[in-house]
C-alpha cells in the first residue's frame, strides 16, 4: 500500500507543512515528521492534500490510539515496557 510513490508524496508534504498541523492548532510549534490520512486508504481516502495532516510522531500516534487502530493502540501500550526494559 505504501511505497516508493507515497514516500515522495509524503516528503513534498511535509515540505509544504514543516509544522505538526495538531500542535500548530494547540498553540505548539513542533516540526511535522509524519503524514496521515484523515480518512484512511482502506475506507475510501486518497492521497490528495485535503485528505492529509502533517503531523509529529506524537500527535500521529495519539490519533490512531484515539480511532482504535489496533496496532497503533498495542504500539503505545507497549512503549512503558519497552522503556523500562531499557533501563536495565
Amino acid at each position: 500500500m505504501y511505497g516508493r510513490a507515497w514516500k515522495g508524496i509524503c516528503d513534498r508534504y511535509i515540505r509544504a507543512h514543516t509544522l505538526c498541523e495538531e500542535c500548530k492548532r494547540n498553540g505548539r510549534l513542533v516540526l511535522s515528521e509524519e503524514v496521515h490520512h484523515i480518512v484512511p486508504l482502506l475506507e475510501g481516502g486518497t492521497n490528495k492534500h485535503n485528505n492529509m495532516m502533517a503531523l509529529c510522531k506524537s500527535c500521529h500516534s495519539t490519533i490512531h490510539a484515539r480511532r482504535g487502530d489496533r496496532w497503533s493502540l498495542c504500539i503505545e501500550l507497549m512503549k512503558p515496557i519497552f522503556r523500562k526494559s531499557q533501563m536495565v
